[in-house]
């Protein structure tokens, strides 16, 4: 248990204690929520990776020899429930996930493409200027079946996710109206 701070002016302190995360997880995960189906039109036209045989011949080469040009789908869940703790210097999460890609063919038939489990240990550091949230992401862990370079390019993909996308939407919900 923590005592909060005193503050010297009026104050709204919000905290939120691992078991209240750790329990949300579980019930999220419990309920199957943290599952998703994603295809090529549900990501924004500027994300730098588009679900295609082009684009993911980055990470499988095979994938635009086999299926040139072809829409993909990805399907992303979650084997175990995530797991989070707090530290004063940082949050740390821990998500042990599968992607599984499909190649979509003209016919409307579903390819399996590749499977990857995503054991993945993440490490943030959030920050408040005035009144925008900020912080940095660290990404350790493996993806299974992808050579170390291609783990690489995952996190830096996951990285620039959360600052193109995440941070945006966080500051959206916590800071709709900016403060003078």
């Amino acid at each position: 248990p923590t005592t909060p701070p005193m503050a010297q002016e009026p104050t709204l302190l919000l905290a939120v204690t691992e078991f209240v995360a750790n329990s949300a997880a579980f019930t999220y995960f419990t309920a199957g929520a943290l599952a998703r189906n994603i295809s090529s039109d549900m990501l924004p036209r500027r994300f730098p990776l588009q679900l295609s045989t082009k684009s993911m011949g980055v990470f499988s080469p095979q994938l635009q020899e086999l299926y040139p040009d072809q829409p993909m789908e990805l399907r992303l869940w979650a084997r175990q429930q995530p797991l989070l703790s707090c530290h004063p210097d940082a949050l740390h999460g821990t998500l042990l996930s599968s992607a599984e890609a499909f190649v979509v063919l003209p016919n409307a038939t579903r390819v399996p493409a590749f499977l990857l489990h995503i054991d993945a240990n993440v490490t943030g550091k959030p920050t408040i200027t005035r009144n925008r949230l900020g912080g940095t992401v660290r990404l350790t862990g493996r993806a299974q079946g992808l050579p170390v370079p291609q783990v690489k390019r995952l996190e830096t993909l996951l990285k620039f996710g959360l600052w193109l996308f995440g941070v945006p939407r966080a500051n959206s919900k916590c800071c709709p109206h900016p403060v003078p």
